[in-house]
Protein backbone atom coordinates (compact mmCIF):
# COMPACT_ATOMS: atom_id res chain seq x y z
CA UNK A 1 0.00 0.00 0.00
CA UNK A 2 1.45 3.30 -0.83
CA UNK A 3 1.80 6.00 1.52
CA UNK A 4 -0.49 9.39 1.54
CA UNK A 5 1.34 12.26 -0.77
CA UNK A 6 1.30 15.41 0.05
CA UNK A 7 2.50 19.20 -1.35
CA UNK A 8 3.97 22.21 0.10
CA UNK A 9 2.54 25.64 -1.51
CA UNK A 10 5.13 28.96 0.42
CA UNK A 11 3.55 32.19 -0.37
CA UNK A 12 5.16 35.50 -0.55
CA UNK A 13 7.00 38.23 -2.41
CA UNK A 14 9.66 38.30 0.01
CA UNK A 15 10.43 34.68 -0.40
CA UNK A 16 10.60 34.84 -4.50
CA UNK A 17 13.15 38.87 -4.03
CA UNK A 18 15.31 36.46 -1.41
CA UNK A 19 15.27 39.30 1.40
CA UNK A 20 13.39 35.75 3.16
CA UNK A 21 15.11 32.44 3.26
CA UNK A 22 12.62 29.72 3.26
CA UNK A 23 13.24 26.76 6.43
CA UNK A 24 9.43 25.89 6.51
CA UNK A 25 9.92 23.20 3.69
CA UNK A 26 12.99 21.37 5.58
CA UNK A 27 10.74 21.15 8.79
CA UNK A 28 7.64 19.68 7.03
CA UNK A 29 9.84 17.49 4.73
CA UNK A 30 11.31 15.73 7.89
CA UNK A 31 7.98 15.68 9.99
CA UNK A 32 5.96 14.27 6.41
CA UNK A 33 8.89 11.16 6.30
CA UNK A 34 8.54 10.22 9.60
CA UNK A 35 4.78 10.49 9.57
CA UNK A 36 4.96 7.91 6.36
CA UNK A 37 3.55 10.97 4.28
CA UNK A 38 5.40 11.50 1.07
CA UNK A 39 6.05 15.27 0.31
CA UNK A 40 6.11 14.99 -3.54
CA UNK A 41 6.27 18.59 -5.01
CA UNK A 42 6.77 22.18 -3.22
CA UNK A 43 5.71 25.63 -5.18
CA UNK A 44 6.63 28.58 -4.34
CA UNK A 45 4.56 31.85 -5.21
CA UNK A 46 4.22 35.36 -4.89
CA UNK A 47 1.21 37.52 -2.86
CA UNK A 48 -0.93 37.51 -6.21
CA UNK A 49 -4.43 36.20 -5.91
CA UNK A 50 -4.65 34.29 -9.58
CA UNK A 51 -1.74 32.64 -8.46
CA UNK A 52 -2.61 31.18 -5.34
CA UNK A 53 -6.42 30.19 -6.56
CA UNK A 54 -4.64 28.41 -9.15
CA UNK A 55 -1.65 26.53 -7.21
CA UNK A 56 -4.08 25.48 -4.35
CA UNK A 57 -6.89 24.47 -6.94
CA UNK A 58 -4.17 22.01 -8.90
CA UNK A 59 -2.33 21.00 -5.88
CA UNK A 60 -5.40 19.90 -3.75
CA UNK A 61 -6.68 17.82 -6.75
CA UNK A 62 -3.70 15.52 -7.24
CA UNK A 63 -2.33 15.05 -3.39
CA UNK A 64 -4.13 13.50 -0.41
CA UNK A 65 -2.52 16.98 2.01
CA UNK A 66 -1.71 20.36 1.14
CA UNK A 67 0.04 22.53 3.21
CA UNK A 68 0.70 26.25 2.94
CA UNK A 69 2.90 28.84 4.75
CA UNK A 70 2.29 32.60 4.83
CA UNK A 71 0.20 35.46 3.85
CA UNK A 72 -2.26 34.69 6.67
CA UNK A 73 -1.03 38.21 9.29
CA UNK A 74 -3.06 41.71 9.60
CA UNK A 75 -1.32 43.19 6.71
CA UNK A 76 -3.12 44.42 3.64
CA UNK A 77 -1.01 41.74 1.92
CA UNK A 78 -1.79 38.65 3.63
CA UNK A 79 -4.32 37.62 1.14
CA UNK A 80 -4.01 33.63 1.68
CA UNK A 81 -6.96 33.11 3.42
CA UNK A 82 -9.36 35.03 0.99
CA UNK A 83 -7.60 32.60 -1.97
CA UNK A 84 -8.31 29.59 -0.15
CA UNK A 85 -11.29 30.71 0.26
CA UNK A 86 -11.48 31.35 -3.43
CA UNK A 87 -10.15 28.57 -4.58
CA UNK A 88 -13.15 26.46 -2.84
CA UNK A 89 -16.02 28.98 -3.77
CA UNK A 90 -16.20 29.78 0.30
CA UNK A 91 -17.35 32.79 2.16
CA UNK A 92 -14.97 34.13 4.32
CA UNK A 93 -15.65 36.64 7.20
CA UNK A 94 -14.92 37.38 10.99
CA UNK A 95 -15.83 33.98 12.76
CA UNK A 96 -16.45 33.98 16.54
CA UNK A 97 -14.33 31.29 17.53
CA UNK A 98 -11.07 33.05 16.31
CA UNK A 99 -12.31 36.17 17.59
CA UNK A 100 -12.43 35.17 20.87
CA UNK A 101 -8.63 33.63 20.87
CA UNK A 102 -7.64 36.43 19.34
CA UNK A 103 -9.55 38.64 22.25
CA UNK A 104 -8.05 36.77 24.98
CA UNK A 105 -4.66 36.92 23.62
CA UNK A 106 -4.82 40.23 23.44
CA UNK A 107 -6.20 41.62 26.96
CA UNK A 108 -3.50 39.22 28.10
CA UNK A 109 -0.85 41.13 26.20
CA UNK A 110 -2.25 44.66 26.98
CA UNK A 111 -2.19 45.01 23.14
CA UNK A 112 -5.86 46.33 21.36
CA UNK A 113 -7.64 44.20 19.66
CA UNK A 114 -8.05 46.82 15.84
CA UNK A 115 -8.99 46.20 12.97
CA UNK A 116 -5.65 44.82 10.83
CA UNK A 117 -5.45 42.50 14.21
CA UNK A 118 -9.28 41.47 13.67
CA UNK A 119 -8.39 40.50 10.26
CA UNK A 120 -6.30 37.05 11.63
CA UNK A 121 -9.88 36.01 12.90
CA UNK A 122 -11.32 36.26 9.30
CA UNK A 123 -11.78 32.19 8.78
CA UNK A 124 -13.68 30.51 5.36
CA UNK A 125 -16.64 28.63 6.04
CA UNK A 126 -16.20 25.03 6.59
CA UNK A 127 -13.13 25.43 7.85
CA UNK A 128 -11.57 23.93 10.93
CA UNK A 129 -9.16 25.89 13.28
CA UNK A 130 -5.21 25.02 13.41
CA UNK A 131 -4.38 25.88 17.07
CA UNK A 132 -1.17 28.14 17.16
CA UNK A 133 0.14 27.77 20.58
CA UNK A 134 2.80 30.74 19.53
CA UNK A 135 1.06 33.66 18.78
CA UNK A 136 -2.45 32.86 18.89
CA UNK A 137 -3.52 33.77 15.66
CA UNK A 138 -5.41 30.34 14.43
CA UNK A 139 -4.29 28.55 10.92
CA UNK A 140 -7.51 26.57 9.35
CA UNK A 141 -8.06 23.19 7.27
CA UNK A 142 -10.23 23.41 4.75
CA UNK A 143 -10.98 20.63 2.65
CA UNK A 144 -7.50 18.70 2.07
CA UNK A 145 -5.55 22.22 2.66
CA UNK A 146 -3.98 22.86 5.65
CA UNK A 147 -3.40 26.88 5.79
CA UNK A 148 -0.44 28.25 8.28
CA UNK A 149 1.58 31.03 8.77
CA UNK A 150 5.12 32.09 7.66
CA UNK A 151 7.00 32.63 10.81
CA UNK A 152 9.65 29.53 11.20
CA UNK A 153 8.54 29.75 14.71
CA UNK A 154 4.44 29.72 14.24
CA UNK A 155 4.89 27.24 10.97
CA UNK A 156 6.17 24.21 13.13
CA UNK A 157 4.20 24.58 16.19
CA UNK A 158 1.14 24.47 13.82
CA UNK A 159 2.74 21.47 12.81
CA UNK A 160 2.80 19.94 15.51
CA UNK A 161 -0.92 20.79 16.13
CA UNK A 162 -1.93 19.45 12.70
CA UNK A 163 0.51 15.93 12.58
CA UNK A 164 -1.79 13.97 14.86
CA UNK A 165 -4.56 14.72 12.62
CA UNK A 166 -3.28 13.04 9.64
CA UNK A 167 -2.94 9.52 8.04
CA UNK A 168 0.29 8.38 7.52
CA UNK A 169 1.80 5.41 5.92
CA UNK A 170 5.24 3.18 6.82
CA UNK A 171 7.96 5.98 7.41
CA UNK A 172 10.78 6.40 5.31
CA UNK A 173 14.18 4.86 5.76
CA UNK A 174 17.53 6.44 4.48
CA UNK A 175 20.68 5.32 4.84
CA UNK A 176 23.99 6.62 3.43
CA UNK A 177 27.04 5.31 2.04
CA UNK A 178 30.28 7.68 1.47
CA UNK A 179 31.99 5.76 -1.51
CA UNK A 180 35.57 7.51 -2.67
CA UNK A 181 35.15 7.38 -6.53
CA UNK A 182 33.99 9.84 -9.04
CA UNK A 183 30.69 9.51 -10.32
CA UNK A 184 32.08 8.22 -13.85
CA UNK A 185 33.14 5.25 -11.81
CA UNK A 186 29.54 4.65 -9.67
CA UNK A 187 27.07 5.00 -12.37
CA UNK A 188 27.17 2.11 -13.55
CA UNK A 189 27.25 -0.38 -10.73
CA UNK A 190 24.38 2.02 -8.64
CA UNK A 191 22.42 1.83 -12.59
CA UNK A 192 22.25 -2.07 -11.82
CA UNK A 193 21.13 -1.96 -8.27
CA UNK A 194 18.60 -0.05 -8.86
CA UNK A 195 17.03 -1.80 -11.04
CA UNK A 196 17.17 -4.90 -8.36
CA UNK A 197 15.70 -3.09 -6.30
CA UNK A 198 12.60 -0.85 -8.14
CA UNK A 199 10.65 -0.20 -4.78
CA UNK A 200 13.57 2.33 -3.30
CA UNK A 201 15.05 5.23 -4.31
CA UNK A 202 18.68 5.50 -4.73
CA UNK A 203 20.47 8.91 -5.14
CA UNK A 204 24.16 10.05 -5.50
CA UNK A 205 25.85 13.11 -4.27
CA UNK A 206 29.32 14.14 -5.58
CA UNK A 207 31.81 15.75 -3.39
CA UNK A 208 35.23 16.89 -3.81
CA UNK A 209 37.75 16.97 -0.88
CA UNK A 210 41.36 17.10 -1.17
CA UNK A 211 41.75 17.20 -4.56
CA UNK A 212 39.33 13.81 -4.44
CA UNK A 213 36.23 13.07 -5.67
CA UNK A 214 33.62 10.74 -4.16
CA UNK A 215 30.19 10.94 -3.38
CA UNK A 216 27.29 9.82 -0.48
CA UNK A 217 24.76 7.25 -2.03
CA UNK A 218 21.39 7.77 -0.36
CA UNK A 219 19.15 5.11 -0.63
CA UNK A 220 15.64 5.19 0.92
CA UNK A 221 12.50 3.18 0.88
CA UNK A 222 9.38 2.15 3.11
CA UNK A 223 10.95 -1.32 3.44
CA UNK A 224 14.00 -1.48 6.08
CA UNK A 225 15.11 -5.31 5.35
CA UNK A 226 15.32 -3.74 1.66
CA UNK A 227 17.18 -0.83 2.42
CA UNK A 228 19.58 -3.10 4.10
CA UNK A 229 20.05 -5.46 1.46
CA UNK A 230 20.99 -2.63 -0.96
CA UNK A 231 23.67 -0.97 1.45
CA UNK A 232 25.26 -4.88 1.98
CA UNK A 233 25.31 -4.64 -1.67
CA UNK A 234 26.64 -1.51 -2.48
CA UNK A 235 29.62 -1.84 0.64
CA UNK A 236 30.45 -5.42 -1.52
CA UNK A 237 30.91 -3.65 -4.76
CA UNK A 238 32.80 -0.19 -3.66
CA UNK A 239 34.30 -1.43 -0.49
Amino acid sequence: MTNPTAAMLVIGDEILSGRTRDSNMYHLAGELTEAGIDLKEVRVVGDERGTIIAAVQALSTVHDYVFTSGGIGPTHDDITADCIAAAFDRAIDVRDDARAILAEHYVKSGTELNSARLRMARIPDGADLIENPVSAAPGFRLENVHVMAGVPSVFQAMVQSVLPTLTGGAPLISKTLRVDRGEGDIAGPLGDLAEQFPLLSMGSYPFQKDGKYGAHVVIRGNDPDAVDAAIVQLEAIFQ
